[in-house]
């Protein structure tokens, strides 16, 4: 997508200068994961225009391969995103109706030769909100994903401004058993779940089992106001037995950009699961990943990973490194 944000911290409609940039969740997953020296490659649908064409060369300039992302239609879609401070939330503007994805019909993507060598495929509920298009869209890619013997990623992602909660809860029963990982939180869970059995640890070994889950991830926000939050997570590996981690807490003050945090820790959940044997790892890699996102302005994590290794190892005094 293109995002929109008014600059200086100023109102949507209100400012004389909006600052263009690009992003959207799975194109934030695939370019952090390429920042880490992952191979990665993004597929969607953009429309024969300069601006679409901006978006692909952004996604080239971070090491994301493009190969298969069709083109047609009118229109990419926007988002303007209007920062919050203070007590002031932030607030999101979708303009995404008629898109080139929300259109795109099955016949724009050849599954079976995008994923020939692929293991791994990440997908969000985001994308299945778009439409009703895009959402078999997503039904045809995971089944084929499940197929092909992928391992599958799903975050729900559910935003009340895409769709009803109904709408939703009825695409992830159809959705969410194809998934190998899921990475939620416990709010979203409720919500599109209907889930919540008074401990996060059982509410996840409630999912794993519902679900067949080989790994469940929950993250969590505490927000005191838009400048300031603290942030953790917890997992459950090896499903609906497995043990149950939990990771440090980031205190993150003040917060650049804390859109696409829940991208970031994706994309670090899916590094690590493919470099550390080690769960606890795995966790503390990903959740330094979303902390070191809200330092970077900008939907994407623009974050090697060295720096991310330093910062979940104990290295965030934020020092003058010469």
């Amino acid at each position: 997508m293109l995002r929109l944000t008014p600059q200086n911290h100023n109102r949507i409609g209100r400012t004389p200068i909006y600052e263009a940039t690009y992003g959207g969740a799975e194109s934030n997953v695939a370019c952090s994961l390429a920042q880490l020296g992952a191979q990665a490659e993004f597929v969607t649908k953009l429309p024969e225009n300069a601006v679409a064409d901006g978006a692909i060369a952004t996604l080239k300039s971070f090491g994301v391969n493009t190969d298969h992302i069709a083109r047609g239609g009118n229109r990419m879609g926007v988002y303007y995103l209007e920062r919050g401070s203070s007590v002031r939330a932030s607030k999101v503007v979708y303009d995404r109706a008629d898109s080139a994805m929300a259109l795109a019909q099955a016949a724009d993507f050849n599954w079976d030769e995008i994923f020939r060598g692929a293991a791994w495929f990440h997908f969000t509920g985001i994308t299945a909100g778009i439409s009703k298009n895009a959402l078999e869209l997503c039904k045809i890619a995971v089944k084929k994903a499940k197929e092909k013997g992928l391992t599958v990623s799903f975050d729900p992602n559910y935003r009340a401004k895409l769709w009803t909660k109904e709408e939703a809860r009825e695409a992830m029963k159809e959705l969410t058993p194809y998934a190998d990982v899921l990475i939620s939180n416990a709010p979203q869970t409720l919500d599109v779940y209907e889930l919540d059995c008074g401990s996060e640890e059982k509410t996840m070994r409630a999912l794993a089992e519902k679900f067949d889950l080989q790994s469940v991830v929950f993250t969590d926000r505490i927000s005191r106001s838009a400048d300031d939050n603290g942030y953790f997570a917890s997992s459950l590996a090896g499903g609906k037995n497995g043990k149950y981690y939990v990771s440090k807490r980031y205190e993150l003050h003040p917060i650049v950009d804390r859109v696409g945090g829940g991208d970031a820790f994706a994309a670090g959940d899916i590094f690590s699961a493919n470099k550390y044997e080690n769960e606890q790892q795995r966790l503390d890699f990903a959740v330094a990943a979303a902390a070191f996102k809200h330092t970077i302005d900008g939907d994407i994590n623009v974050a090697c990973e060295a720096e991310i290794a330093a910062l979940a190892e104990g290295d965030g005094s934020g020092r003058v490194q010469r």
